[in-house]
C-alpha cells in the first residue's frame, strides 16, 4: 500500500514552533518512526509553504496512491483551490491536524477540505498521522 503525507505551511518548522501546541519533535524524524512502525507500507512525505505546489502533489500523485493524509495548516481554513483539487483526485483523503482547532481561534473551526474529504482528526498531536494511517490499513483488508 502506497501512502503519502501532505503538510503545508509552516509545518517545516515542527519541532521548534511553538512547542506548547505543536511539541517538540520534528516531522522528519517523526516520519522515519512512521516507516519503521508500517513496514510494510510505502510512506511518502511531502511539505510545501506554497499552495500551488500542493495542488500539483494532489493532481500529481491523487490518481496513483492509495491514501493522502493531508494537514493543510492554516490553507485548511482558506484554500478552496486545495479542497477543489481533493474533489478531483480519485485516492481518499484523510486531513489531520495536531492541535484541536475547535479549542483554538474561531477562524480555525472551518475547514474547506472537510465535505471533500473521508474524515478528519484533529488534537491528537502526531498521533493524529498514525491513526490517519491505521485506518487505510484497516480499509484495505
Amino acid at each position: 500500500m502506497q501512502l503519502l503525507i501532505i503538510n503545508g505551511p509552516n509545518l517545516n518548522l515542527l519541532g521548534k514552533r511553538e512547542p506548547d501546541i505543536y511539541g517538540n519533535q520534528s516531522f522528519e524524524t517523526y516520519v522515519e518512526s512512521l516507516k519503521i512502525t508500517f513496514p510494510d507500507l510505502s510512506i511518502d512525505y511531502f511539505q510545501s509553504n506554497h499552495e500551488g505546489s500542493i495542488i500539483d502533489k494532489l493532481h500529481k500523485s491523487g490518481f496513483s496512491v492509495n491514501g493522502i493524509i493531508l494537514n493543510g495548516g492554516a490553507y485548511t481554513h482558506t484554500s478552496i483551490a486545495i479542497a477543489d483539487a481533493i474533489a478531483a483526485i480519485d485516492a481518499p483523503v484523510v486531513e489531520v491536524h495536531i492541535s484541536n482547532v475547535y479549542a483554538r481561534e474561531s477562524f480555525r473551526h472551518h475547514s474547506c477540505f472537510a465535505k471533500n474529504c473521508i474524515g478528519s482528526i484533529t488534537g491528537f498531536g502526531l498521533e493524529g498521522y498514525t491513526m490517519a494511517i491505521r485506518y487505510f490499513v484497516k480499509m484495505k483488508k
